[in-house]
């Protein structure tokens, strides 16, 4: 197994070093609803994308512009790959930051 290459980090990892209150709560799910929201528009423009390369391929009147519709569906497999892994990336992060509240705030009441 080859080992993973690390890059080395410029900024620490955040600390969370006091109690989460209500409004930072909020706004943690705050995030992950827009994490959310930024994913299915993602979904929403490629299968756009999707279709207008569709109709650049099936139309008579653009036969010379069936390129188009291809590069349309590269590009639009592009985004959803794009999407997903940022969609991802974010979301582990998240969870993260969760996990260290989460034990914050069991070593404070206990």
């Amino acid at each position: 197994m080859k080992p993973k290459i690390k890059l080395p980090k410029i900024v620490k990892d955040y600390q969370n070093k006091e109690k989460i209150i209500l409004r930072d709560f909020l706004a943690l799910e705050r995030t992950t609803m827009a994490n959310q929201r930024t994913l299915y528009a993602v979904i929403r423009t490629a299968i756009y994308l999707v279709l207008a390369g569709i109709a650049f391929i099936t139309l008579e009147t653009f036969t010379k512009l069936n390129w188009v519709g291809y590069i349309l569906f590269g590009v639009s497999a592009l985004m959803i790959v794009f999407g997903v892994i940022r969609f991802l990336a974010l979301r582990k992060k998240l969870t993260k930051f969760y996990e260290s509240v989460k034990d914050f705030e069991e070593g404070q009441s206990g």
